[in-house]
């Protein structure tokens, strides 16, 4: 039996390619491995948000190859749709799966290995023009190495174009999955005792914007992602609807007001901001205001008591003058967030970004940055303490070890942090207590 070892980089949509190509090989009589034994075939899942993406694409590649030389290395994903002129002069790599071609991996290393075992060693491809390409990629999973959490890839590509981005050339134009495909691979793995399930995409605000046709299931060619939520919340077995990155524009009052009446629901929104200065949102090309962004969150609060709001943010983007940094950090106060993510600004050849004038000084990048960071962690602070005394519902997830006491930890609905003290036999269960005190900045107690 041939034995294959996979390594993803980047986000959770590629976390769910892997896995689908994982069961794809499996179903071909592969047997999956870790990525540091030695394998007869190693599959990188590449990024290339970034140009450090870039690099650690290189290296994992190059890596692999070292670790069996006479082993098949495959390179998969966004690098491959931003590099493939250079993968193909690199010796490193002997396949060559762009996106939206991952469902062939099969069929492309049993081509490549009948051509090798003939004598010819020559490099295979299957690169698309992602602006060719129409439809959602026909991949599924039946199960996910998280044992409480599934992540659902139900979107890809985007339109957006932000001038610092590199995504819509690597992932093409935006492509919805069809609702009746998601809602069976939801019913699949919630009878296989998954409580909850993140829907995830590219750009997920985007969801059946690209639909023409009436949908299986849908009724008619509107349907859209607060649609999709709704039946998704109808499946049995399902405890738990938590949403990936959502655009802000995307959170209407009709939005917030209809999935705070569904029973399945996280009031956990990751709405992504970048800066809070409206002039480096138009520069940005991020298509909000500071003003439209804060009205998405006042609706979430609205519509929920104590929502979790949580948010992206680049520090040192081209042209940010000390007035627009400052003017973006009040903001960011204002808004009150649970976590912010923050970034410092990276440049990445292709965009429109990387030739833009005034580029920050990487010294002047790390002190904003420092500013936010300290900023974020007292307010994440902040958002936990609100939960001592009050009554909630942790669904259980792994053992970990605090101050020398072993806790089962899970998450909240808000996705805060919780621990009850460890019995065997308690993972995937939910407990209902009040949170009594905080046992580290993290984790809360729950009895």
């Amino acid at each position: 039996m041939r034995k294959a070892a996979f390594h993803t980089l980047g986000c959770k949509v590629n976390s769910w390619e892997t896995e689908a190509m994982e069961q794809l090989l499996e179903a071909d009589g592969y047997e999956i491995v870790p990525f540091t034994e030695k394998a007869d075939v190693y599959v990188i899942n590449t990024c290339s948000v970034t140009n450090v993406a870039d690099r650690k694409s290189r290296q994992m590649l190059h890596r692999a190859k070292k670790m069996n030389p006479d082993a098949v290395v495959v390179a998969a994903g966004c690098y491959v749709q931003s590099a493939e002129g250079a993968l193909k002069q690199d010796d490193a790599v002997d396949l060559i799966v762009g996106n939206d071609r991952k469902t062939e991996l099969s069929r492309l290393l049993n081509e490549y290995l009948a051509e090798r075992g003939a004598g010819k060693r020559e490099k295979k491809e299957d690169v698309l023009d992602m602006n060719e390409v129409h439809e959602f990629e026909d991949l599924h999973i039946s199960r996910t190495e998280e044992h409480t959490r599934a992540f659902i890839k139900v979107q890809d590509g985007c339109n957006q174009f932000c001038s610092y981005c590199i995504i819509p050339y690597t992932r093409g134009r935006i492509r919805s999955r069809r609702p009746g495909d998601v809602v069976r691979e939801v019913t699949r793995l919630a009878a296989s005792g998954y409580k909850e399930f993140v829907l995830t995409g590219i750009h997920l605000a985007s969801y059946g914007k690209d639909f023409k046709d009436a949908m299986e299931g849908a009724g008619d060619s509107n349907m859209n992602l607060l649609d999709l939520i709704v039946m998704l919340d109808r499946v049995p077995g399902v405890e738990r609807i938590r949403l990936g990155s959502l655009e802000p524009r995307v959170v209407t009052r009709e939005f917030a007001q209809t999935i705070a009446t569904l029973r399945t629901i996280c009031p956990h929104f990751h709405l992504s901001l970048q800066s809070g200065c409206d002039a480096t949102l138009e520069r940005m090309n991020r298509h909000y205001t500071a003003k439209e962004y804060l009205y998405s969150c006042d609706e979430l609060r609205e519509a929920f008591d104590h929502p979790a709001i949580t948010t992206d943010v680049i520090v040192g983007f081209p042209g940010e003058t000390e007035e627009e940094f400052e003017e973006s950090r009040r903001f960011l106060e204002k808004v009150n967030f649970y976590e912010m993510h923050v970034f410092r600004y990276s440049r990445r050849k292709g965009t429109r970004a990387d030739r833009m004038d005034h580029q920050i000084p990487e010294a002047e990048k790390e002190k904003r940055s420092d500013i936010l960071i300290r900023m974020g962690d007292e307010m994440s602070k902040e958002f936990r303490r609100w939960y001592l005394g009050k009554e909630t519902e942790v669904l259980l997830e792994e053992p970990v070890e605090i101050d020398g006491v072993k806790y089962m930890m899970g998450h909240t609905r808000e996705y805060v942090k919780g621990a009850v003290p460890y019995r065997d036999g308690m993972k995937n269960v939910t407990v209902r207590g009040t949170f009594t005190r905080m046992l580290n900045d993290e984790v809360l107690l729950l009895e």
